[in-house]
This record gives structure tokens, sequence and C-alpha cells, in this order.
């Protein structure tokens, strides 16, 4: 990231606050001056001072991660100002979870159907015959392998 210095704009950071942007900034690598909100809701959540103590302790090759994680915490926060990114979590463990049921219904109903079909003799239908145990064709419910609903086209209906 370029440092706000050789731009000769100050960083996000150092704008809000109103001071010079020195090139020794912490701020300046991680709140480009394009990204005011960013800076803006870490501060409000965080505070200035916080941040730069957190990202004095923090290794610099993980500092970009750390910052990113503040920012993200302080949008959600901001959203949020109960839960924050805790419940968006809970939201998507919640979907997590309903996904997981219909899976599980979904393959208990394969489970059935591949049952069913061991269990069918083979159908014929009009003129085609159809082998359900080498797995040429397959319907569940008996009468779906009779032509027009199982009713031979006694109602007259065409496909």
């Amino acid at each position: 990231m370029a440092s706000s210095s050789s731009s000769n704009f100050p960083c996000a950071a150092c704008k809000f606050l109103r001071r010079k942007c020195m090139s020794d900034c912490t701020f300046a690598p991680y709140f480009p001056p394009e990204e005011p909100q960013k800076f803006y809701n870490v501060h409000k959540i965080f505070g200035a001072s916080n941040v730069s103590k957190l990202m004095n302790e923090v290794a610099p090759h993980q500092r970009q991660d750390a910052v990113n994680s503040l920012a993200y915490e302080a949008e959600a926060r901001l959203k949020d100002p109960v839960y924050g990114c805790v419940g968006a979590i809970s939201v998507l463990q919640g979907q997590v979870m309903r996904l997981q049921r219909e899976l599980d219904a979904i393959r208990a109903d394969l489970i059935r159907y591949a049952a069913a079909c061991t269990e069918m003799p083979p159908t014929t239908v009009g003129r085609t015959r159809f082998d359900h145990s080498a797995g040429n064709f397959y319907c569940p419910n008996p009468l779906w392998n009779e032509p027009y609903g199982g009713n031979g086209g006694a109602d007259g209906g065409s496909l």
C-alpha cells in the first residue's frame, strides 16, 4: 500500500482526526484517503487510541487482517448495536442448520425411493418396457407408470 505522504493526501484517519499525516503514520497503510467511512466506523466503535494500541501489538504481517476485522465488526455493530457480527453469524448458522435438515430429508427420500425401486417389477407403458431394477426408468408412484395418469387415457386428455 502506498504511503499517504507520497500522494500528498492525508490518510482517512489523519483527515478525520484533523492532524498532519506523517510518513510513519500508523494508520496510513490501512486507512487510505479513498475509504474515509472505514476509519469513521472503526473510530466510532473502538476509538483511534485503542486501534493504534492494537495495531502496535499485532505483528506487521497481520495488521491488514486485524484492521479488516475491526472494520467488519464496526460496520456490523453500527448496523446492529446489540449483537453486531454475532447476530449475522447466528443468522448464517440458522441457515446452515435449515439447509442441513433439508439435505437430510432429501437423502432420506432418496433412500426410500431407491428401496422402492428395487421392489418394483418391470412395467410396460404403451409399447415401451421400462426395467426399474436396471435404472432405465423410475417413478415412486406406480400410477405414474401408466399413460395419462393411470387411467389409460380414458379421460381423453393428451400429453
